[in-house]
């Protein structure tokens, strides 16, 4: 999910739980009644200026709407995390599975690596044939 998805859609529901009509709240903002409904299904990017006008039609705080934007945008990434097991970690010897309660290294013996920088990992010369 996108922040205008979950703008758009902090919108309408603060829209609709007033009983007001996209017509009423895109006159008393001052915005057209296309790009509204635009803003509201998240597909336009809707400026500071626009959101606060939007607001003050509907009669709620900008930063309640940005709370419930952030909150729903949270809801969804922890719904996607929870279908997906991407790994999360920054060293591989933290790699874990989104959701294990335990890092992959614990788990799972990995084979050991030579630094960068010793002879095991420069690569060999190849010999030149000479033609």
């Amino acid at each position: 999910m996108l922040m205008r998805e979950a703008i758009g859609g902090s919108l309408r529901r603060a829209r609709t739980a007033r009983r007001r009509t996209l017509r009423e709240v895109s006159r008393r903002a001052r915005v057209s009644l296309g790009y509204l409904s635009e803003v509201e299904r998240g597909r336009k990017e809707a400026s500071s200026e626009l959101l606060a006008s939007i607001c003050a039609a509907l009669d709620i705080a900008l930063s309640e709407l940005l709370t419930d934007a952030a909150q729903a945008l949270a809801a969804a990434t922890l719904e996607v995390v929870g279908r997906s097991r991407r790994p999360v970690g920054l060293r591989h010897t933290d790699l874990r599975l989104a959701g294990d309660a335990e890092p992959l290294s614990a788990a799972v013996p990995l084979a050991p690596v030579a630094p960068v920088g010793t002879p095991a990992a420069r690569p060999r010369p190849v010999a030149r044939v000479a033609a």
